[in-house]
């Protein structure tokens, strides 16, 4: 019966992680590596933050790229945050 349920999309999605499933400093601004499970495999996602003027600013980022395992996907998501912060700055919450 299981794998009629499975088949027919009545299986239960495995549980995203509750919060970020690694956290990184880099130039000032803090990036969370949040991946997300999409068809099997785990979607490349992560947050910028950075507190300006008194103020938690934060920029969410999602790639088209996907790997087979979180950890994979969350070490790739807080080298994609460097990369951002490095060609955009503070300009990235614009």
């Amino acid at each position: 019966m299981s794998f009629l349920k499975s088949l027919f999309g009545g299986a239960k999605a495995p549980a995203a992680p509750a919060g970020p499933l690694k956290s990184l400093e880099h130039a000032g601004f803090t990036i969370h590596a949040t991946p997300y499970q999409e068809g099997g495999q785990y979607q490349l996602c992560g947050v910028v933050e950075k507190e300006i003027d008194g103020v938690l600013r934060s920029h969410r980022f999602v790639r088209a790229d996907r790997f087979p395992g979180a950890e994979e996907a969350a070490d790739f998501a807080l080298v994609k945050g460097q990369q951002l912060i490095d060609q955009q700055g503070d300009t990235i919450f614009k």
